[in-house]
C-alpha cells in the first residue's frame, strides 16, 4: 500500500507540474503544451509498439478521444493566459470529474446512490467557492476545458472497455499528438512551435515525460491498490495547484482558493469511494 501511494502521489504532483510548466512558460503556451504532446506521444508510441500494438476496434475510440484533445488543448491554454493558474487548474480539473461522473450515469448506464449524490453536491460547493460571485473569462475557459476532460474520460472509459488492454492511454496520446499537429499546421502555428521548440525543447522533453510517467505510476498504482484509493489520491493535484499558485506564482486569495480546492478534493474523493 505504501508503494501505491507514492506512486499515486507521484503522479499528482507531475501532472499539476507540467500544467505549472505551461503556465509559467515565457513562449506561446499553446506551443509549449503541444511541444509536451509530442514528446509524450513519440515515447508512448515506442512503447505501444514494443507492446504488440492494440486491436483495430479501439482506435476508432482513441481517435476520437484525439479529436476531443483539439479543444481541450486549446482550451486550456487559453485559460492560463486569462487567469491564474490557483484556479484554472483547480477549476477544470474539479468540474471534469463532475462531468465524469454525471455523464457515466447519462451515457454509460451507472448507477448513483445517496452518497454519490452528496458527493456532487460537495464538488459543486467547492466550485462556487473556487469561481467566486463573479466568472470572468478564464474561469469560462477553464469550465469549456472542464467539458472536454468530461467527454474525452467518457469515449477513454469506452475505448478502453473495448480494447481489453491497460495501455490503451497511450493510443490515445499518439492520436492527441496527431489531431493538435493537423490543428497547428492548419492553423499555420507550425511555423512559430518550431521556433519556440528550439529554445525550449528541454522544458517540452521533460513534460512530456511527465505526462507519460503520471500515465505509467497510475497504472502501477492500481495494480498495489485499490483503484478509487488511487484515483482519490491523484486528485490531490487539486490543492497541490492551488499552493503552487500561491507559493510559487504569487498569486492572491490564496487562503479562499485553499479551502475550496479543499470541498473540492472532499468531494472527488467521495466521489470515487461511493463509484
Amino acid at each position: 500500500m505504501l508503494t501505491a501511494t507514492v506512486l499515486a502521489l507521484s503522479a499528482a504532483c507531475m501532472h499539476a507540474g507540467w500544467n505549472l510548466a505551461v503556465k509559467r512558460s515565457d513562449i506561446d503556451r499553446f506551443h509549449m503544451l503541444w511541444g509536451q504532446v509530442l514528446f509524450g506521444a513519440s515515447i508512448g508510441l515506442v512503447v505501444l509498439v514494443a507492446l504488440g500494438g492494440m486491436d483495430t476496434g479501439a482506435w476508432k475510440w482513441a481517435a476520437l478521444s484525439g479529436v476531443i484533445h483539439i479543444p481541450y488543448t486549446v482550451l486550456l491554454t487559453r485559460a492560463y493566459d486569462l487567469g491564474d493558474f490557483s484556479q484554472v487548474y483547480p477549476l477544470a480539473r474539479g468540474t471534469g470529474a463532475l462531468l465524469a461522473a454525471i455523464g457515466g450515469i447519462a451515457v454509460l448506464g451507472d448507477r448513483i446512490g445517496p452518497s454519490t449524490a452528496v458527493a456532487i453536491g460537495i464538488v459543486i460547493t467547492g466550485l462556487y467557492l473556487l469561481v467566486g460571485r463573479a466568472p470572468g473569462p478564464a474561469a469560462f475557459a477553464a469550465l469549456g476545458v472542464a467539458v472536454t476532460i468530461g467527454a474525452y474520460t467518457l469515449v477513454d472509459a469506452r475505448g478502453s472497455r473495448v480494447s481489453g488492454v491497460a495501455y490503451y492511454g497511450l493510443a490515445t496520446g499518439f492520436m492527441s499528438a496527431v489531431a493538435i499537429s493537423a490543428y497547428g499546421v492548419a492553423t499555420g502555428r507550425h511555423r512559430g512551435l518550431l521556433a519556440d521548440a528550439r529554445r525550449e525543447w528541454r522544458t517540452m522533453l521533460v513534460g512530456g515525460v511527465a505526462q507519460k510517467l503520471t500515465y505509467t505510476f497510475v497504472l502501477a498504482a492500481v495494480r498495489l491498490a485499490p483503484v478509487g484509493y488511487v484515483t482519490a489520491l491523484r486528485e490531490s493535484s487539486v490543492v497541490l495547484a492551488v499552493l503552487l499558485g500561491s507559493l510559487v506564482l504569487g498569486e492572491g486569495q490564496g487562503r479562499r482558493r485553499v479551502v475550496a480546492g479543499t470541498v473540492v478534493l472532499a468531494g472527488v474523493v467521495m466521489l470515487v469511494a461511493s463509484a
